[in-house]
């Protein structure tokens, strides 16, 4: 046994166990510094991206099928009660968009994402269409 110790401990014979702990941190700032060079996962501090499936509120148009399932990340601006439902106005800084949900707990400027069908009401008036492009959430 004493033999079998002495064998596997034989490489730092004549050198240093502190040049080993040096060359080992080394190593490991080496390998935690090229990761910084990865792509960003999606998170990133103030501008708080949740994935690539996230569409800016510019893109959503209305569509044919009112089918059309996206994701919008935002700030809540405004709340408005419905008879068994929320209305709020989300905001990103691409422009802004009303999403009616089930849900009753989101204070204004709180930073939500949330999924849901685009939407699209018409709303002719003296000639002129005024309709508005919404989600209904999923």
């Amino acid at each position: 046994m004493q033999q079998t110790r002495n064998l596997s401990f034989s490489f730092l014979y004549g050198h240093s166990i502190i040049t080993y702990r040096v060359g080992l941190i080394f190593f490991l700032m080496v390998g935690l510094c090229s990761c910084s060079s990865l792509p960003p996962s999606g998170l990133s501090g103030v501008n708080l991206k949740i994935g690539t499936n996230v569409t800016p509120i510019r893109e959503i148009k209305p569509k044919q099928d009112n089918q059309a399932i996206v994701y919008i990340q935002g700030q809540v601006e405004k709340q408005a009660p419905l008879i068994k439902q929320w209305a709020y106005q989300i905001s990103d800084s691409t422009g802004k968009i009303w999403v009616v949900t089930n849900q009753k707990n989101l204070g204004e400027g709180s930073e939500v994402v949330i999924k849901g069908k685009v939407r699209y009401r018409s709303i002719p008036l003296a000639g002129k269409e005024l309709g508005e492009v919404y989600l209904e959430e999923e």
